[in-house]
């Protein structure tokens, strides 16, 4: 048997545990930098399959090495995250989560699983490979300043120092047995925008003794799309939406303040920098000029993530061996962001998608909804590419 088909095999007699981890891990959420007992099931897991690691990594992180023949030859990293959401889920499943307000709903009970299951893969194959697999398992990717910007501090990337880093992630427009790539820019930056505008309140019948600071924000909200329409160059991608707007008033009741919260997301370094400086110029010119004063925040975020064309390029060619070249498809370009972005940013990475819609099932819904769900068959889909995908870029490394 050869060594495809041997991953196969032992993907698919893994496949029923994995779908039971990932099943735990979905009932059990943890929020970021709370993954306490994730991160203990995912180290009792390890342990059980003789897979060394090290827990407590930038809190909660774990880093677990497999080493197969000539182990100092070649390393690869591989990463999943764990973190979920603040999201109640509405999904009537056996494995709904237990926790009101926290859910799995961006995937990382996937993620991780899969990963376990990639682990479990590359330690029955030990003999089968040349290099170092480093497993890394990272918290608070949902949240700043970005779990992979603290595990690289902890320096999750030495001892040894991968050759590169391969990242998955569940898409749910995708259908299940698919997956997807994209070679060179493929996600957005992300910062967060933290607006006070402040007037003078009052009785809402007499404007003319007040400075409406609803009515300032109003207008700071619409002009500043101004930045992207009007001076943002259009091969450009950029997004700018506000989310949440809070003026605590009433229908005869103008409030003192509003507060205003948002994102600025775009694939351009240069570009974003100087849109930030547009964006509290126009703000600040905006409630000055109708009498009040806007104190305007911007909170840096994630880089965009590059995936190194090479790379990406071998791993598309491994997954169409692996899938068939029908079930590997390419990506746009993607304006939500990732924190796996900042491996990019030190490794040859490739970050890919992995299919989990199953249209007849009714999983459809998407990512940070309260109905996301997958179809689990993409569990032994994903366990087994990135086991084949990371021993296929061993035997390439040189």
């Amino acid at each position: 048997m050869n060594l495809k088909a041997q991953i196969q095999q032992l993907a698919k007699s893994n496949a029923a545990e994995i779908i039971a981890v990932r099943r735990h891990l979905h009932a059990n959420p943890e929020l970021s930098f709370e993954e306490f007992e994730t991160a203990k099931y995912v180290s009792q897991f390890l342990t059980a399959i003789n897979v060394d690691h090290t827990t407590g990594v930038a809190g909660t992180g774990i880093v677990a090495l497999i080493a197969g023949k000539n182990p100092t030859k070649k390393t690869i990293a591989l990463r999943a995250d764990m973190d979920a959401l603040p999201i109640t889920e509405a999904n009537d499943i056996d494995y709904k989560s237990k926790k009101i307000g926290v859910m799995h709903a961006c995937g990382h009970d996937v993620h991780t699983s899969s990963l376990l299951g990639c682990a479990k893969i590359l330690s029955q194959l030990r003999n089968e490979f040349e290099g170092t697999v480093k497993l890394i398992f990272q918290p608070g990717e949902e949240k700043l300043p970005g779990g992979a910007s603290l595990m690289i501090k902890a320096n999750a990337l030495e001892n040894p120092k991968p050759n590169a880093i391969l990242g998955q992630h569940v898409m749910p427009s995708i259908p299940v047995g698919k997956v997807g790539f994209r070679q060179g820019m493929y996600m957005a930056s992300c910062d967060e925008l933290y607006l006070t505008v402040k007037g003078k309140g009052g009785h809402a019948a007499m404007p003319d003794k007040l400075i409406d600071p609803v009515l300032i924000a109003a207008n700071i909200i619409v002009s500043l799309q101004q930045i992207i329409s009007r001076n943002c160059d259009p091969k450009t991608p950029a997004v700018l939406s506000f989310g949440k707007v809070m003026a605590n008033g009433a229908t005869n009741i103008i409030p003192d303040e509003v507060k205003i919260e948002g994102t600025f997301r775009t694939l351009n370094e240069e570009w974003r920098k100087d849109a930030h400086a547009k964006m509290k110029k126009m703000a600040t010119a905006i409630a000055e000029g109708m009498g009040g004063e806007c104190e305007f925040e911007i909170m840096g975020g994630y880089p965009f993530l590059k995936n190194e064309p090479q790379l990406t390029a071998r791993m598309q060619q491994a997954a169409e061996q692996y899938l068939g070249k029908e079930n590997v498809l390419d990506l746009d370009l993607y304006m939500a962001a990732e924190d796996f972005s900042y491996y990019t940013q030190v490794l040859d990475a490739c970050f890919y998608r992995l299919g989990t819609r199953n249209e007849v099932r009714n999983i459809i819904s998407g990512v940070h909804t309260t109905t996301f769900n997958i179809d689990e068959n993409a569990l032994e889909i994903g366990a087994g590419l990135m086991a084949w995908l990371a021993i296929e870029e061993l035997a390439t490394l040189s």
